[in-house]
């Protein structure tokens, strides 16, 4: 056999093998989580809180698209009493954008107590925000609200991250390109749902207490 033909025997069977893990990383996820994910926020059971993942804030300060039907929705169950707190869990990397506090505002605006609402400004991804709210906010149960997506990966990681969580999915938006990549994020989510890696903590900030104590710059 030529060196080529070798080259392409070798290319073929890697295509195969990262095909087979991708199919049966995403079957495995959606398939553990199928029962958790409700789309009718009437079927939702109560929770100590509704956790909302970050997503692409304006420079503005207004939310984008994506995240504003998350924050949406956990208002309604805040407003309903499915939840008793909402623990909005993002990125700060840098001075001139914060999610957290951006959808803070919003959910001050809309209505809910600032005392129910807490900040997580170490969410620096599904997985991150999950186990965190575990260990930081010692939540024991939640509703991860988010599209519809990116709910199955998120419970997954809930899950492995020691919460009893269900996930409402809001919608189920998001382009081909979106939808394209969550099939390869569920492939890294499966890994660290499998190997559970340690994530950056802090002192805890219990979800029962006062949410303003997670404030990074506290409002009256």
């Amino acid at each position: 056999m030529s060196r080529r033909r070798r080259l392409a025997v070798v290319a073929g069977v890697l295509v195969v093998l990262a095909g087979a893990l991708v199919g049966t990383a995403n079957a495995v996820v959606l398939a553990r989580t199928d029962d958790l994910v409700l789309t009718d926020p009437d079927d939702v059971p109560h929770a100590q809180v509704a956790i909302v993942p970050g997503s692409m804030v304006r420079p503005d300060g207004t939310l984008g698209t994506i995240v504003q039907a998350r924050v949406d929705a956990a208002v309604a169950l805040h407003d309903a009493g499915t939840v008793d707190k909402i623990l909005l869990s993002g990125d700060n990397g840098t001075r001139a954008y914060n999610e957290p506090d951006t959808m803070r505002d919003a959910v001050l605006a809309a209505g809910v107590p600032p005392e129910d609402v807490f900040t997580d400004y170490a969410g620096f991804n599904t997985w991150y925000t999950m186990r965190r709210a575990r260990l930081v906010f010692e939540v024991d149960s939640a509703v991860v609200v988010t599209q519809a997506f990116h709910v199955a990966r998120a419970v997954d990681l809930g899950r492995a991250a020691g919460l009893d969580v269900h996930g409402l999915a809001v919608d189920s938006a998001g382009r081909l390109r979106v939808r394209a990549r969550e099939v390869l994020a569920r492939v890294r989510g499966f890994g660290e749902a499998t190997v559970r890696p340690d994530v950056t903590l802090g002192p805890t900030l219990p979800i029962t207490g006062d949410g303003r104590s997670s404030w990074a710059e506290p409002k009256p």
